[in-house]
């Protein structure tokens, strides 16, 4: 794609060129942060947390979820078919061996 040119406005405002906002998937109200290198404005698309999901994303949690992904893929998952048949089997000898199993 060629470059663009737009125009510095009244207060400090610059419109971004429609296809260049299109093919970036942006929408109004999305963030970018604005950052300069060697001279250049760049502009980077941010995704914005909302606080009350912050938890998901610490490195701690994620380290979690890559463990699971990786326990799904090994096989190494018990599926029940509801919360009681689940605790049932938590209780059995059999869930005791299956935990001290070599994985």
């Amino acid at each position: 794609m060629p470059n663009k040119r737009v125009r510095l406005r009244g207060k400090n405002q610059v419109t971004i060129p429609t296809e260049l906002i299109e093919q970036l998937n942006l929408k109004e109200g999305e963030q970018l942060e604005v950052t300069i290198e060697n001279g250049r404005i760049v502009l980077i698309p941010v995704i914005t947390i909302e606080k009350d999901q912050a938890w998901f994303w610490t490195e701690e949690w994620q380290k979690g979820e890559r463990e699971a992904d990786e326990d799904i893929k090994a096989g190494r998952v018990k599926s029940f078919k509801n919360a009681e048949e689940a605790i049932e089997w938590l209780d059995s000898d059999e869930a005791d061996s299956w935990a001290n199993e070599d994985k």
